[in-house]
């Protein structure tokens, strides 16, 4: 199979975790016999910076003709105070609604050499394995009208949120698909005791409920499941939400099985998947080859799944992982006190080594 990829490094540590990430890319096609096309593009603030642009034309079309693109990070607080649409964030969400990716999805796994890292008792954490799936084109991070205005002096700005019944129909479906191929169990998660976006998503999401009844529905508010992540985790398997409350949860899980620099994503819904890290671009370590390329690892392993339908290669790299951090080798995020960390350079060796 030729793998034609897509590869945008992006800003702070981005270069450094997406050039490992490729190294096990080019690994894997090596050792089950297939060709990688690779192709590198510019997106966020190198982009601004280069081409006053933070998705140029040509980064755009070479992704559109890929299989599957493959993202860093995106940010520079050097951009903070532009305009909205001239700051590095904005080339990623036009990149989302250009490539049509509405699914994103996260796991969230605890590998057990990391129960050190989590913040929870061993015995709360353990077993934590599920898979967030956040909504990505709609909600308040894209709803009309929003914007500022201002009246005798003072300001008042306005964002809205908004969803459809194909928004939402859409959104469930990947969920309890993915439920299928797990534990059977789906979490949907809103705010319709307040909110009529969320009451339209509720009585969405237990309509298609209906054409898969073997897998588990149950509701759950955003406060209450935030609660419930943090007292026990391990119960959740797939959790289906809109936009920010899937930006939000999915943090907290991170958070949960010991590092943001261990979570992959996939966006995928359109014609071309987009795959990232989601620990953004941490502009304070950029540089010093530190930075934990697990999750970029990792969301490797997913496009191998989600887009070229590879699963005995995904289940490679993610085996590769886990053996390596089995073995001791943590990065300086991950690792406890007075352990000596590997650089990012060294966790990818170690993971290409145990490749089968």
């Amino acid at each position: 199979m030729v793998l034609k990829v897509t590869m945008l490094p992006g800003d702070g540590i981005g270069p450094e975790v997406t050039t490992e990430a490729a190294r096990v890319l080019e690994a894997v096609c090596e050792r089950f016999g297939h060709e990688l096309d690779l192709k590198h593009k510019k997106i966020g603030g190198v982009a601004i910076n280069e081409f006053n642009d933070p998705l140029p034309v040509d980064t755009l079309c070479s992704c559109l003709d890929s299989n599957a693109v493959l993202l860093g990070a995106v940010g520079d607080p050097s951009f903070d105070n532009h305009p909205v649409n001239f700051r590095p964030e904005a080339g990623l969400l036009r990149l989302r609604r250009e490539l049509g990716a509405f699914a994103n999805l996260r796991p969230a796994l605890l590998f057990p050499a990391l129960a050190h890292s989590s913040p929870l008792q061993p015995r709360v954490v353990a077993g934590t394995d599920m898979i967030i799936v956040r909504e990505l084109l709609g909600g308040l991070y894209f709803g009309e009208p929003r914007g500022a205005d201002e009246t005798a002096g003072r300001q008042s700005v306005i964002n809205t949120m908004r969803y459809s019944e194909p928004e939402v129909e859409r959104i469930a479906r990947i969920a309890f698909d993915l439920a299928r191929k797990r534990r059977s169990k789906v979490t949907s998660v809103d705010k319709a005791n307040v909110l009529e976006c969320s009451q339209l998503w509720r009585e969405v999401v237990a309509r298609v409920a209906a054409d898969y009844t073997d897998v588990k529905l149950e509701h759950q508010y955003v406060d209450a499941c935030a609660m419930a992540l943090v007292a026990r985790p391990a119960s959740f398997d797939v959790i289906v939400t809109e936009n920010l409350f899937g930006d939000i949860l999915s943090d907290e899980a991170g958070a949960i099985v010991g590092s943001l620099g261990l979570l992959a994503s996939a966006s995928i819904g359109g014609p071309v998947g987009l795959y990232e890290p989601v620990h953004g671009s941490a502009p304070d370590i950029a540089g010093r080859g530190i930075a934990n390329p697990l999750g970029a690892i990792l969301s490797v392993a997913l496009m191998l799944r989600h887009t070229f339908q590879l699963e005995r290669e995904a289940a490679s790299v993610e085996k590769a992982v886990s053996e390596t951090l089995d073995a001791g080798y943590l990065t300086v995020d991950i690792a406890p006190e007075n352990t000596r960390p590997v650089s990012t350079v060294e966790m990818c060796d170690q993971v290409i080594e145990r490749l089968e």
